[in-house]
């Protein structure tokens, strides 16, 4: 075939440059794809080169639903960490002094910070230094402890540390027995989720918002502590009901199952079960001490 038989056009020859300058300035192969098409002036074929569609806009978008995925997934992993199950006893703690500095001996909350430190070094720091120390041994793959295989050595140290702290405070007379309740509350659901997860991947961050809402509402029923009143240095004196701490502590339950499911570390019903397992083992634990 000659080239005179079959000429290109002088337009689409323009738009083939023009299409072939944009591949090399993007570096997007197939940018400019030949196609075969039909002439209407001609009965046989004739040979046009078509400039395909840059998909800039595509790319465009792709780029970003990968930038929000990755918003999200570190949102998920802040909110995660923030409510790590081992923090939930400091902040219980925290919440009670706010509530009734009195019932620890003193008439506001910097009265107690040995304590508060005590508690935060014994239910937090010292475990999650294990794990680390466990990491870097090879027995677990991550920090995340992603398997049901690699959380059975977190639990049995979690579990000793919590049972040795129920056991000093029970004897402690300075310690009040509604903070001893959910000290053996937490401990029992630790137990119970090294049980349950020889059987399925339950959530501990699940089990431990199920369990600052249940603390909560003991505290609301049995202590009869509907509100309390806490000074700002901004905003003066400020009076709180415990109802709404109540839904904070249950949207922020919401907000942790999300992002335990954003990080598909859980499916829901591992959530639904933490969630239960953490509410009802500290009614368990109100039972045997009252």
């Amino acid at each position: 075939m000659s080239a005179q038989k079959y000429p290109f056009h002088s337009e689409t020859k323009t738009n083939y440059q023009s299409c072939f300058k944009k591949r090399q300035n993007f570096d997007l192969k197939k940018s400019c794809q030949a196609k075969i098409l039909t002439s209407p002036r001609n009965s046989g074929f004739k040979k046009s080169i078509v400039p395909a569609r840059l998909p800039f806009r595509a790319g465009g978008i792709r780029k970003s639903k990968i930038v929000n995925q990755n918003m999200l997934r570190l949102f998920a992993k802040v909110i995660s960490f923030l409510f790590h199950p081992l923090l939930i006893l400091t902040y219980m703690l925290l919440l009670l002094l706010l509530v009734n500095p009195y019932l620890f001996g003193v008439n506001n909350m910097g009265g107690r910070i040995p304590l508060i430190l005590i508690i935060f070094l014994s239910t937090f720091v010292i475990p999650a230094f294990a794990v680390l120390m466990m990491k870097f041994l090879g027995m677990v793959a991550s920090m995340e402890l992603e398997t049901k295989q690699e959380r059975i050595g977190p639990y049995i140290i979690a579990g000793v540390f919590y049972l040795w702290m129920f056991i000093n405070f029970k004897e402690n007379t300075m310690i009040p027995m509604a903070y001893t309740t959910f000290v053996l509350g937490a401990t029992i659901a630790l137990f119970v989720g090294f049980f349950v997860n020889i059987f399925s991947k339950i959530s501990t961050h699940a089990i431990g918002m199920g369990g600052l809402i249940g603390m909560i509402v003991i505290t609301m029923m049995q202590f009869s502590y509907e509100s309390f009143t806490f000074n700002t240095a901004l905003f003066g004196s400020l009076q709180l009901s415990m109802n709404l701490v109540l839904m904070i502590a249950i949207v922020i339950a919401g907000l942790v199952g999300t992002a335990r499911l954003l990080l598909k570390a859980h499916e829901p019903k591992d959530l639904f079960g933490g969630y239960m397992v953490g509410f009802f083992t500290q009614f368990v634990a109100l039972y045997f001490l009252f």
